[in-house]
């Protein structure tokens, strides 16, 4: 007797070729093809506690009030002395009174800020609200920032979140190396700040002859040089620009095929970036990074198009690295190590042992239950089972998921879940046989009336899912991801397939009229 073909099981051996074709590279472990990528608890890598240093942005955000000041008073030609600034005031002289009012104006703009006017003497500090709002941005900025550094560094999947009010926690899975761990890092905690700062012409000469105070009395600072630390700048303390006005940072070489950073600045850093050297042609504009003198190019004409160089001596992957720090953004607050461990291979090795006897047990015998207590229904649900299995890996597989010990633990929940609804329909089917309604109408209502308390078990466990995904971080966010993928492919194989099966079969087990054989139940 022919079987007779529906759409149904058209649609489930497509996903269930699917299913193998995408899942076999995770399963073989073959070079090609996309994988599932293991999380750090089941393949080993870097666990670390950061803290951050949030007093550092508040003197950052002096510091960059004092550079906008500077190029305003520039730029609207109003006179000022003495504009000096510490860890907690800007100070400075201004020299026509009549240019009070247009300074004052500017000043009340600046969010935070408490201005302090005493004749010609202004001072501006912030205000206890802007302290305290300063730091807790530099603790959110810190988490994106490095969070956007790991995901162009390479790495599937890392974990950053705040742990508590102050601290950081980093894992990075895969990570194995020690030059792994080193450049993991190194990327992670560098400030990655960018400053283009005036060299101080009149007294550049006698900077091996002045002290950090001597340049400080002047408004400089002394900054050692990238390349040698032997030789020294001394440079305008209040910086031209800095790395908040940067769009893009990408490697580049020059005629001599060494690699250097080029940069492009924003629309206001590229306007003060050509007014500062169309005024200073001649003079040697500074390029720091952390802290460290770059290059000292002369000035020699105008620079319009808000873009420059970065050249050191680094390598590619040391270019690449930066390129990424910085395109990334520059750190408002540096971040320290609090706590670092590796998690060897070998837990990893362990998890992924008792998982698989969890998984493999527990499917053996949900597998051995179906055949016993429902017969060749039975065989269907696990059908339909082992075809979920490999759709959830599929799936898995072509978006690169990272699996975790709780994701592992979802794929296991998502087994019980996907032969409960095989359960419900085959004893809505048994229920109608035993009322001696036909074949056809017991499988089609049994279906029907399965439908509702299907749907409604998992589209509520969905809707968990979502919020666990949407709210958890690292392994919550796994242990979601699998159980959602298994709920959608659960509806498509124990709903559709199943039903498409039967359709198929329905004939045969009309006629055999052997309802223990087919559905385990006597009549």
């Amino acid at each position: 007797m022919r079987m007779k073909l529906n759409y149904r099981i058209v649609i489930f051996a497509f996903a269930i070729a699917f299913g193998i074709l995408f899942s076999a590279p995770s399963i073989f472990q073959t070079q090609d093809g996309k994988k599932v990528t293991l999380g750090l608890d089941l393949q080993g890598g870097l666990h670390m506690l950061l803290g951050v240093k949030t007093e550092e942005a508040v003197k950052s955000r002096i510091k960059s009030i004092a550079a906008s000041i500077k190029h305003f008073s520039e730029r609207k030609d109003i006179l000022v002395d003495s504009l000096k600034f510490d860890e907690s005031a800007i100070d400075f002289i201004l020299l026509d009174s009549d240019d009070t009012k247009a300074i004052t104006d500017y000043l009340a703009e600046i969010e935070g800020t408490i201005v302090s006017v005493n004749a010609e003497n202004i001072s501006i500090t912030l205000s206890d609200e802007e302290i305290v709002r300063t730091e807790k941005q530099a603790i959110s900025q810190a988490i994106e920032t490095i969070r956007n550094r790991l995901d162009q560094f390479g790495l599937a999947e890392p974990v950053v979140a705040r742990q508590g009010q102050e601290k950081i926690l980093v894992q990075l899975a895969g990570i194995k190396t020690q030059e792994e761990e080193q450049r993991a890092r190194e990327l992670i905690s560098r400030a990655a700040k960018l400053e283009l700062m005036a060299v101080d012409e009149d007294r550049a000469a006698r900077v091996y002859n002045m002290s950090d105070s001597d340049a400080a009395a002047y408004g400089d600072v002394i900054l050692d040089d990238v390349e040698n630390p032997a030789v020294k700048h001394l440079v305008r303390k209040i910086p031209i620009l800095d790395g908040g006005m940067l769009t893009d940072a990408h490697v580049g070489f020059d005629q001599n095929n060494r690699p250097l950073i080029n940069f492009s600045l924003n629309a206001e850093g590229a306007e003060i970036f050509g007014d500062f050297t169309g005024r200073s042609v001649g003079k040697h504009l500074a390029v720091v990074l952390d802290g460290k003198v770059y290059s000292a190019p002369v000035i020699n004409e105008r620079i319009g198009g808000g873009s420059g160089q970065i050249s050191g001596d680094y390598t590619v992957m040391e270019a690449k690295d930066l390129a990424i720090a910085l395109r990334s953004g520059s750190l408002l607050a540096p971040v320290y190590m609090m706590e670092k461990r590796s998690v060897g291979p070998s837990l990893g090795a362990d998890s992924i042992k008792a998982s698989l006897i969890a998984l493999v047990g527990g499917f053996i015998l949900v597998i051995i239950f179906m055949v016993i207590y429902y017969r060749v229904a039975g065989i269907i649900a696990n059908i339909a089972l082992v075809a979920n299995l490999f759709i959830i890996l599929a799936v898995m597989s072509l978006f690169g998921a990272t699996l975790t010990l709780p994701g592992m633990a979802g794929i296991v929940l998502t087994v019980g879940m996907a032969v409960d609804a095989n359960v419900i329909i085959s004893e809505r089917i048994r229920e109608l046989i035993y009322q001696g309604v036909s074949i056809h109408k017991a499988i089609e209502d049994g279906y029907a009336n399965a439908m509702r308390a299907i749907l409604d078990a998992n589209i509520t466990t969905l809707i968990a899912a979502v919020v666990l995904y949407a709210y958890g971080t690292g392994a919550i966010k796994g242990f979601a991801i699998t159980i959602s993928i298994g709920i959608l492919a659960s509806m498509l194989t124990a709903i559709l397939g199943t039903h498409g099966i039967y359709e198929m079969l329905e004939k045969r087990i009309q006629n055999s009229k052997n309802n223990r054989l087919w559905f385990g139940i006597k009549g």
